[in-house]
């Protein structure tokens, strides 16, 4: 096995083309919240159906533009880590570091866990009809469905390629069923929701900024595809083709899904559903209305496949850029897939199962995605000037960036005016706190004693190689 490592490069391999990139994409973008939560939007637009209507059309406005200048920035650096290799690159290691220690430790497998929890309460309820799922059972349910979601990306890029097409695949078509029945009640002159679409109250600029928040969630995900460069197929081609093509259908999905619930269910009906979908499929399908939470489920599990996809490229690009240890960037001989990365990410997502008041405070982090946002697209306008002959095969229109800086500085700042909290403050001290391991362990590259043993042992039991073995042989 080491002699047939050798004679080739141990690299990830490019698995990724435009139709996976676009299933990709959708996979991850489509989650619950278009299932489940548009009654929020339509609350902070003050039952204002165009408003709210409106408010779903510029957050996948906002989240094309944001993804066309991460599409710069990848086809630039054709390099796995997202954010964090382009903040490092334009800011320098210190913010970089922060970002991949909030990401790491907190967001990442906070927000795996939420899908696993909410997936497995759509996959258990059947077997308590009536009744709350029991807390055990749920969590059992969720920490093995992280389980398998890690060993799948543990072993074939490919299966998850392969499960990433047919999951968006099935999405697509019940998003178009629910779409299509909206249409024909519509044609059927039930109209009289969205009939006087601007008719009501306007909201203000703190219920705007709630309004977009809760819109924005349900397009998150966006990104997915700059945690993946080196597995996509001519990236400077397929990533501007890929980004463009699947926002565009999420966008399109979204407003046909919002009016269809709206021919049904009128908008105070919409606001006080826990499950809108759900809801709207008791009204108009009641005999097969459990195709909607076995759906939701499917569309959960998507997400959380394409999320922890996500995670353990970014654990995969720290270790490379040396802000994680050595281990962690190694791939595994056979499957060449990033294993010691994806085993850290699916340890984390597990123990956060437990202790789930902790999952209070990701609301609370909110605001620290569009932070690394606002701070990656400055990344991109420093580079610009600083490194103005660099090739880019792709170019954004650079006034786009200085937008998307505004708007994640207007998502940054608003919650915390409208509604300050001491939680927030929790979320800095959180993020300042990578200062401790930084500047020790990073900066002055303090060496811990026996670690370079364990780390042996490790790729030895763990069958992982670094990914420059193929140079060090030559070298030899």
């Amino acid at each position: 096995m080491a002699n047939n490592a050798m004679e080739s490069k141990v690299t990830l391999r490019k698995t990724i083309g435009f139709f996976s990139g676009v299933n990709f994409i959708i996979g991850v973008i489509i989650g619950s919240g278009i299932f489940i939560s548009p009654g929020g939007v339509l609350l902070y637009s003050q039952l204002n159906v165009g408003i709210s209507l409106v408010i779903w059309a510029a957050c996948g406005v906002i989240s094309m533009l944001g993804a066309l200048c991460y599409a710069e920035l990848g086809t630039t650096f054709p390099s796995c880590g997202g954010e964090y290799f382009y903040i490092k690159r334009g800011l320098g290691s210190l913010p970089a570091f922060i970002f991949l220690w909030t990401g790491v430790l907190f967001t990442g497998p906070a927000v795996t866990t939420l899908n696993a929890l909410m997936f497995s309460e759509y996959a258990v309820q059947p077997f308590f009809p009536g009744c709350h799922t029991p807390e055990l059972i749920k969590k059992a349910a969720a920490i093995v469905i992280i389980l398998i979601v890690g060993i799948i990306n543990c072993l074939n890029t490919k299966w998850i390629v392969v499960i990433q097409n047919i999951l968006s695949v099935l999405k697509m078509i019940v998003l178009t069923a629910i779409a299509i029945c909206g249409l024909v009640h519509l044609a059927m002159g039930k109209t009289q929701n969205v009939q006087r679409a601007f008719d009501g109250d306007i909201p203000n600029v703190s219920q705007f900024g709630e309004a977009f928040y809760q819109g924005m969630f349900a397009y998150g995900g966006w990104n997915v595809l700059n945690f993946t460069i080196e597995e996509i197929k001519h990236p400077s081609k397929n990533i501007p083709r890929t980004v463009f093509t699947s926002i565009t259908a999420v966008i399109v999905f979204y407003l046909l899904v919002n009016i269809s619930y709206l021919t049904v269910l009128s908008p105070r009906e919409i606001v006080s559903s826990a499950a809108v979908s759900v809801t709207w499929a008791d009204r108009t399908i009641p005999t097969v209305a459990w195709i909607i939470p076995v759906s939701v489920a499917v569309s959960i599990f998507g997400s959380l496949n394409g999320g922890m996809f996500m995670l353990g490229r970014l654990n995969y690009a720290g270790s490379k850029e040396g802000h994680l240890p050595s281990i962690i960037s190694m791939l595994h001989v056979q499957y060449l897939t990033p294993a010691p990365a994806m085993i850290i990410s699916t340890i984390l997502a597990s123990i956060f199962v437990i202790p789930s008041e902790l999952l209070s405070l990701t609301n609370y982090f909110t605001f620290c995605t569009w932070l690394l946002v606002g701070l990656t697209t400055v990344s991109l306008i420093a580079l610009r000037y600083r490194e103005p002959n660099l090739h880019r095969p792709y170019k954004v229109f650079l006034p786009i960036a200085y937008v998307v800086v505004a708007v994640a500085l207007f998502l940054v700042i608003a919650p915390i005016v409208q509604n300050p909290k001491i939680e927030y403050f929790y979320a800095l001290l959180f993020m300042l706190s990578s200062l401790i391991v930084y500047f020790p362990f990073v900066y002055f590259k303090l060496r811990i004693p026996y670690f370079d043993r364990i780390t042996c042992f490790l790729q030895i039991f763990l069958e992982v190689s670094p990914t420059d073995l193929y140079e060090d042989h030559k070298d030899q």
